[in-house]
């Protein structure tokens, strides 16, 4: 059985050492089956939970006291064994905080090369996406509440089957996993929404030289850049 693990964190904070895991999901994709198991969760130690933290997941501080701080290494002592990779709906944010021993996909970084043309590239709306097209069909009650770990696992495991089904292979998205994402349009300014082959040559370059721009939308634009090139034969 080849087996990859997804995972999801509910946190007290969103950077390590401050923010720590107070909430594991996991949920594990049968490959060879291409079955989605049930999802497990568990609480976790934290000594604070902000108010605006608790917000998106309500989880009281009251609620994991006496649980034991978390640990990577529980992610893997499970019945169905060592996995052959972990996935997580932007795992740029679970990997914070810990260090795979197996290869990581990211279903968000997937999902944007994959389905570039969805209306969203969120979980919950990939889901229902998803869903409404016929190409996954979870059990609703193990999806709810959402913004806990384990229905959010449940559903991204299902995205990521989605994402086998179209064609993605794993190597493929652990490769994607570790470049920047593969934005469809431009997210800013006056090309808000406008796909990157439309963007002015001279927007392009000007957020190049931008010495704020995150680093993922000057690749983007760099991109572009590049395959205009090519097309010129330069």
């Amino acid at each position: 059985m080849t087996v990859i693990r997804v995972i999801d964190f509910e946190t007290s904070g969103t950077e390590p050492p401050a923010g720590k895991v107070c909430e594991v999901g996991l949920c594990d994709l049968d490959l060879d089956a291409r079955k989605v198991m049930e999802p497990r969760s568990w609480l976790c130690g934290v000594d604070a939970m902000p108010p605006d933290v608790r917000a998106v997941h309500h989880i009281s501080l009251t609620e994991c006291a006496g649980e034991e701080p978390f640990r990577a290494d529980d992610m893997f002592a499970h019945v169905n064994g060592m996995p052959a990779a972990i996935a997580a709906h932007n795992a740029e944010f679970e990997t914070k905080f810990f260090t795979s021993p197996v290869p990581v996909i990211c279903t968000y970084k997937a999902a944007l090369r994959v389905w570039p043309e969805a209306p969203s590239h969120s979980n919950g709306a990939l889901r229902y996406w998803l869903e409404d097209a016929g190409k996954i069909a979870p059990e609703h009650a193990l999806t709810q509440p959402a913004h806990r770990a384990g229905p959010d696992a449940y559903v991204t495991a299902h995205i990521l089957l989605a994402l086998f089904d179209a064609g993605a292979t794993g190597k493929d998205m652990v490769q994607w996993t570790k470049e920047p994402r593969l934005l469809p349009t431009c997210p800013l300014g006056k090309f808000r929404g406008v796909p990157w082959p439309e963007v002015e040559a001279g927007f392009l370059g000007w957020m190049l030289r931008q010495p704020t721009m995150e680093e993922d939308l000057k690749w983007n634009a760099q991109r572009e850049i590049t395959r205009r090139q090519k097309g010129a034969g330069l």
